[in-house]
């Protein structure tokens, strides 16, 4: 759920980016850039099943296979306060890393900006106001 949320105010952000800075072929953009998150956080996603299977794996045997209705994730490593950020950061870091490749992407080979943090996340206060007064314009309709 959470990657379909990124993914959405990905294709926004695009969709915004080029009509404001009036690129041409906004669909091959907008759709690009959503492959590209996918692709990306797909890659992570596998790397961090590694990692977080050779953290139980080296445990081995009947104990390591036999869940008995429990979580294996949630056994062991995973526990405490260490082990909620662990778990934290292997959910995160997939659609961070998408979104760190979009904006790459968006400001190195769309915008062809100078790269910068502000550079960077440029367009993201935009896109939130957007959808804050998008909310404000439905309530006074109503």
């Amino acid at each position: 759920m959470i990657g379909a949320v990124f993914t959405i105010f990905i294709a926004m952000w695009l969709y915004q980016t080029v009509k404001q800075a009036k690129i041409e072929n906004m669909f091959f953009w907008v759709v690009g850039g959503a492959a590209l998150f996918f692709a990306v956080q797909a890659l992570f996603v596998y790397s961090d099943v590694s990692i977080l299977e050779s953290f139980r794996s080296s445990e081995g045997g009947a104990a390591y296979e036999a869940v008995n209705g429990a979580d294996r994730k949630n056994e062991g490593d995973f526990q405490g306060f260490g082990g909620i950020l662990e778990s934290l950061f292997f959910e995160l870091m997939p659609q961070f890393a998408g979104f760190i490749a979009v904006a790459l992407v968006r400001n190195r080979v769309m915008l062809k900006e100078e790269l910068n943090a502000k550079n960077l996340f440029s367009g993201l206060k935009e896109l939130f106001q957007g959808i804050k007064n998008s909310f404000k314009a439905t309530a006074n309709q109503e």
